[in-house]
């Protein structure tokens, strides 16, 4: 009997009502022969109240019990889903991640999984359980601790349940019907895809597309999971939703698949900075420890053994970042003359597999900000993704200039 894996969102489950709709596509799924393994987040909002708890509780917590506190939103609604369930007499169970065992390192709040071993679920199976409600986000570690996996964790927790069953696929339900070309809110002619490469969705959620956690679309590609994207909200059929498979399975794509943006990106730079070897490394080495995630890096060229080297980091990593680069020039690491920060960037990407075989994809991108008076202050490039930091004022003008330039509200 095959397994389908079914992951509902905390909008998805955000009340009873909505827990009652969601177990009713379960039961569709279960009628068709299914064994059936749900991820459930905690309802929506639900999590943050925690997280709210735990700092007016313990500002300097201890992470082990913050993953305590903040996992337990996920355990309140796998309880529900399944006593819904059994009401509907579909036989199911609730599971927390330590009862799988989900065995994960020990990075409280950030933990990877390590292993799912399915023999206690599939013992119950075998005993005539149709549907296994996991809760999301969280795993045990090696000392026996509760861990959570980082915000949108339950999107990899699903993923990861699809891989270890090997499922027929693994449907995340959220409250958008499937992926879009760009934001719906920004430009109104965003078009739903029915397929999205692994490659292009993997770089659309690390860009700012927040449909998916990134973690989740590594473990689908990694392990060939076929994935699909759509509403709890609105009546479904096969072909619903967008699926987010291997290139080989779509036949025609735009050269652009979509166009991401991240509002809230700083740009840093630091001023004449010695022109050495060692010096890319003392300085990344030395944000990277003090934990900044860097994202686009220039260097300028050399003038007099002197050079600017620029980088962009989100808005509230700048103090972090800040301090980094100055404790390093007090331990003599890195030299510099200033150190100058612009907080009202936003990063703007196309991404799209056809960039691979077709060219001018860039000059079309540089002619169509041109042509709305956009100054680029930074580009980043690779093979399926081109990006730049533009002024935050021009951001939404930007997505649909690119939008359109690349006529994106039309399918292949």
């Amino acid at each position: 009997m095959s397994v389908l894996v079914m992951k509902f969102g905390g909008t998805s489950v955000a009340t009873l009502d909505r827990i009652h709709r969601a177990a009713k596509r379960v039961a569709v799924e279960v009628a068709k022969g299914h064994e059936v393994i749900v991820i459930v987040s905690a309802m929506a909002g639900k999590t943050n109240e925690l997280v709210g708890w735990v700092g007016e509780t313990s500002p300097m917590y201890d992470a082990r019990e913050y993953d305590a506190v903040t996992s337990s939103g996920e355990n309140v609604t796998a309880g529900l889903m399944a006593l819904r369930l059994q009401e509907m007499d579909v036989p199911a169970r609730s599971w927390q991640g330590w009862q799988v065992p989900v065995q994960t390192t020990s990075a409280h709040g950030a933990a990877r999984i390590l292993d799912i071993p399915p023999e206690n679920i599939r013992a119950k199976f075998a005993e005539g359980m149709k549907v296994a409600v996991i809760a999301g986000f969280q795993g045990v570690s090696p000392e026996g601790r509760i861990t959570t996996l980082g915000r949108g964790g339950s999107d990899t927790t699903a993923v990861a349940f699809a891989a270890a069953f090997e499922a027929e696929r693994c449907d995340i339900y959220t409250d958008v019907d499937g992926i879009y070309t760009t934001d719906p809110r920004i430009c109104e002619k965003a078009r739903k895809l029915d397929r999205i490469a692994f490659e292009e969705m993997l770089e659309l959620a690390s860009l700012g597309a927040k449909v998916l956690q990134t973690r989740s679309v590594e473990l689908a590609m990694r392990y060939k999971v076929k994935l699909r994207v759509l509403s709890s909200f609105e009546e479904q059929s096969d072909e619903a939703g967008t699926l987010v498979c291997d290139e080989e399975e779509i036949m025609e794509s735009n050269v652009v698949a979509g166009v991401a943006y991240s509002r809230d990106e700083a740009k840093m730079t630091l001023i004449s900075v010695a022109d050495r070897p060692g010096i890319a490394s003392a300085i990344f080495g030395a944000l990277a420890d003090a934990g900044v995630n860097v994202d686009m890096i220039v260097q300028n060229i050399s003038e007099e053994g002197r050079t600017d080297m620029t980088f962009s980091c989100p808005n509230d990593q700048v103090m972090r970042a800040e301090k980094a680069v100055e404790a390093a020039r007090e331990r003599g690491d890195i030299r510099f003359n200033d150190l100058v920060t612009d907080t009202g960037v936003a990063k703007v990407s196309v991404v799209g597999i056809g960039m691979r075989s077709h060219t001018g994809v860039a000059a079309d991108m540089f002619k169509a900000l041109s042509a709305e008076g956009i100054n680029i202050k930074v580009i980043t490039t690779s093979e399926i993704k081109i990006s730049v930091l533009i002024d935050r004022k021009y951001m939404e003008l930007a997505v649909q200039a690119l939008h359109d330039a690349f006529g994106l509200d039309k399918a292949a």
